[in-house]
């Protein structure tokens, strides 16, 4: 308006509601002149990323800063600070594990969730635990919720009557990487190997007992209740072990084949003493 239309600078700074100090205001590159008030939010946020402002502004007094918590409210508006921040926890990065076992009882295990749903729509999930060297399904565990501990309780169970695997291969999933499975697996001498992310191949023993598992159980019925689905499955695991002839054990079901390596390695051990 000034340059265009010649207005003095009061008239124009009246027209648009602009105070004529503002007017003659420089512009002021904030980030330059706020350098090292950026710099510390950025390195407390990355280390604390839950902190609001208040907590961020106490601390900076604690580091012997004397900003105005106006100015540096401003400051963590410009930065976007004061937007939701969500951040997850990236996975540990994961080795490459050979998918060679041992052709004998409890050398390694396999665990695996799956899911389904009732005739209802109401949906559920199972645990599935394979021996990955004698191919045998160890536990099918249906429930709509199976946490870290409920895990560990399956395994306790196994543990009664079957014993415990040297190593348990797994999939990054919430339930396995907790605590409490960690901590139980450490006390038992329990090797974890856990599979690299997005790479099912990498447990594909546990895999191609679930497609099984899918194709003639959760395909093949409509559930009315969870206790039906636990006596299906139940059924069909004892047959799967006892009667299903399995091409990889040379069309052995998995427990005739588990007592004939068992067997075998007696007779090995009575032979050398």
């Amino acid at each position: 308006m000034v340059a265009e239309h010649d207005l003095s600078i009061g008239r124009a700074t009246r027209a648009v509601s602009l105070s004529r100090a503002a007017y003659y205001r420089q512009n002021v590159d904030w980030a330059a002149r706020d350098r090292e008030m950026i710099q510390v939010l950025n390195q407390l946020v990355a280390r604390h990323h839950r902190w609001g402002f208040w907590k961020l502004f106490d601390r900076t007094r604690l580091m012997g800063h004397a900003w105005n918590h106006k100015h540096m409210y401003r400051v963590y508006c410009a930065m976007k600070l004061n937007l939701p921040r969500r951040v997850k926890r990236g996975l540990p990065k994961r080795e490459r594990q050979p998918l060679l076992v041992l052709a004998q009882p409890n050398a390694s295990w396999a665990m695996d969730f799956m899911s389904d749903a009732l005739y209802r729509g109401r949906r559920f999930r199972t645990l599935n635990v394979l021996d990955e060297g004698v191919r045998e399904g160890l536990a099918i565990e249906i429930d709509t919720s199976l946490p870290a501990a409920r895990v560990v309780r399956t395994l306790e169970q196994l543990a009664q009557w079957r014993g415990l695997p040297k190593s348990i291969r797994l999939d990054n999933g919430p339930e396995f990487i907790a605590q409490v499975l960690a901590d139980w697996c450490g006390e038992h001498g329990i090797e974890l190997r856990f599979i690299e992310p997005g790479e099912p191949n990498q447990n594909a023993y546990i895999e191609r007992f679930n497609r099984t598992f899918r194709q003639e159980v959760l395909n093949a019925y409509l559930f009315e209740d969870l206790d039906q689905v636990r006596e299906i499955s139940s059924q069909w695991l004892r047959v799967y072990n006892e009667e299903r002839p399995h091409d990889a054990l040379g069309s052995l079901p998995p427990a005739l084949y588990r007592e004939q390596v068992v067997a075998a390695k007696s007779s090995t051990f009575e032979l050398s003493t």
